[in-house]
């Protein structure tokens, strides 16, 4: 258990050297304080604001009065919190807060704010330093996801940019973000080079082709909101040869081992070797699979991969969703539709997902199809020439679950090729390009009513879009 006051004090003692900062922290962790306590708490304040002292903030509809009168109080909100003694001697009538609620204030506060907090005491730095606080603090922050653009703007910064989406689906006006350095700028002179795999509970696996001073495809866990990454092992795959008929490409993907408590980057090596009889060499295509668990220093082989060096993948990187990474392929010489090659990370096993069954829609003609997680939901996307289909299947797994969700319009000359997310109110936020001038546009789709709206976000040159849940936890662990 800690007091306010402790809190207080420390907070005192640092305001000379986070006296912006921390002020608007501190506030914050004050309002959700407040909540907490109980009704004689807002009694007192009550009665210490009567005689003119500067309170606590407290929500209307938590302030109540004592029993022997039924007359609500409104309490006026804090101005400055470091403003004054009067606050710091108002915590010492104040009740000492059970840690469980401490703990469950501050998993609602933004990463940010934690990492100063840490300073506050050492039951706060253990806190917030552990995993499990970090998994609580990661599933309250799913409520606020960003945006993330990387910009073909061939700066050696290599910055990837943040916007809250509450900000986006709300504020239609500039919507300023924020710039965060990839972890390998500095060290590659290729931004194009630098690819986002796929993001996990606020972590992000990058990946990178041949490029100085790498002579070897590399895979980066990296966590943006606490700064930290950590480079992986090189891999090292059979026939590196890349000319002419020894070429080769490696497609990867990266998710949470719920079996395990872990995270898992797979790639997949697919490449041609050669074999030389009687002088005539032949080639032949075959595909290696190897998985890298978090906390270990090597890649491991898996088997049992299902199409040998027969199968083609479509968009490169893998999709995280329900423990299981998803590519979609097809099959060389067969004349079916693309599908989903699933790969449960638990049991390291593959299963097919076909397509959704489109009724008289399949006889349409497709000019684009493509795959994302939209809704925590496999989704397939279906670009014709009135817009694009977004299909979700609401039980991984089950072909029968598939359900079109919407058909978001084409824009001018603007077409819809990468939905990103879907809004409560079934607002999706879209990626349009350009077919004339190959100019990306971000828009959101209001489906109910069949509108377009346009935040005021320059995305002309980007390259790459993600959607972002900030968290705690380490790629490093």
């Amino acid at each position: 258990m800690i007091s306010t006051v402790s809190f207080l004090t420390v907070v005192k003692q640092t305001r000379k050297k986070w006296v912006k900062d921390f002020m608007l922290d501190y506030f914050e962790i004050i309002c959700l304080i407040s909540f907490a306590l109980t009704s004689n708490y807002c009694q007192i304040i009550g009665n210490m604001s009567a005689e003119g002292d500067v309170p606590v903030p407290v929500p209307d509809e938590v302030v109540e009065s004592s029993a022997s009168s039924s007359k609500r109080t409104k309490i006026p909100l804090l101005t400055n919190p470091l403003a004054g003694d009067s606050l710091l001697q108002m915590t010492t009538i104040l009740p000492t807060l059970p840690f469980e609620l401490i703990t469950d204030i501050l998993s609602r506060l933004p990463v940010k704010s934690l990492m100063k907090f840490k300073c506050v005491c050492k039951p706060w730095n253990s806190l917030i330093s552990d995993r499990k606080f970090a998994r609580k603090h990661f599933r309250m922050s799913t409520m606020n996801p960003n945006l993330i653009l990387k910009s073909k703007n061939y700066s050696p910064e290599f910055t990837h940019t943040f916007y809250p989406l509450h900000s986006i689906f709300t504020n239609f006006t500039t919507t300023d973000g924020t710039d965060i350095k990839s972890p390998l700028h500095g060290e590659i002179t290729c931004e194009e080079c630098i690819h986002i795999v796929d993001s996990c509970d606020g972590i992000f696996c990058l990946t990178q082709d041949d490029c100085p001073p790498y002579t070897k495809n590399i895979a980066v866990l990296w966590n943006p909101s606490i700064r930290k990454y950590k480079i992986l092992p090189p891999l090292k795959n059979p026939c590196t040869k890349r000319d002419g008929n020894g070429k080769s490409k490696t497609v990867y993907g990266f998710g949470y081992d719920q079996i395990s408590d872990n995270y898992k980057v797979v790639s997949v090596f697919r490449y041609k070797c050669g074999s030389s009889n009687n002088g005539i060499t032949t080639y032949k295509t075959k595909t290696q699979v190897k998985v890298h668990t978090l906390g270990t220093n090597s890649w491991r082989l898996i088997d049992g991969f299902p199409y040998g060096g027969s199968c083609k993948f479509h968009f490169g990187s893998g999709k995280f969703v329900s423990g299981t990474i998803n590519w979609l392929i097809s099959i060389a010489g067969l004349n079916t539709l693309p599908h989903i090659l699933s790969l449960d990370l638990g049991t390291e096993s593959y299963q097919e997902i076909l397509q959704p069954d489109y009724g008289d829609e399949g006889v349409r003609k497709v000019n684009y199809l493509t795959f994302e997680i939209l809704r925590d939901c496999l989704c397939f996307l279906r670009g014709h020439d009135c817009g694009q289909d977004i299909w979700l299947m609401k039980e991984y797994g089950n072909r029968d679950s598939w359900t079109k969700f919407a058909t978001v319009p084409h824009m001018d000359s603007f077409m819809c090729r990468n939905p990103l997310y879907i809004s409560e109110d079934d607002q999706v936020l879209v990626m349009l390009l350009c077919m004339t001038t190959y100019i990306w546009k971000l828009v959101v789709y209001d489906s109910i009513n069949g509108i377009f709206k346009s935040p005021d976000i320059k995305t002309n040159d980007s390259i790459c879009s993600e959607i972002y849940v900030e968290s705690l936890i380490s790629p490093c662990s």
